[in-house]
């Protein structure tokens, strides 16, 4: 392969990800979801989401098993850098990993 199809391949593939759309999920109506230091409820409340709020999800993780609206799971998924809410709480459309893990 020439040099000028590896740089044209690499230019396509950094356009092609910085066009893809962040993803916005919501949380379960009449909710406001606590945000946790970590995936667990002992871990301390940073923030409360109000209702009707909607999340990006950076990666997700295993932690403590919570039920919520969404049926029960173990699932937290992180919102921003040390910030956890439990997918029990957002509607991914799935009972599984949507995204990445957490490192």
């Amino acid at each position: 392969m020439a040099t000028s199809e590896i740089n044209e391949n690499e230019s396509s593939n950094l356009s092609a990800r910085s066009a893809a759309a962040t993803v916005y999920y919501p949380i379960a109506p009449g909710q406001q979801v606590n945000v946790r230091r970590g995936p667990n409820t002992g871990s301390q409340i940073v923030r409360v989401l109000p209702e009707d709020s909607r999340v990006a999800i950076r990666c997700q993780t295993r932690g403590e098993t919570i039920t919520g609206p969404y049926g029960t799971t173990d699932i937290w998924d992180s919102i921003a850098p040390g910030q956890y809410v439990s997918d029990a709480y957002v509607k991914t459309g799935s009972s599984g990993f949507v995204t990445i893990r957490c490192s």
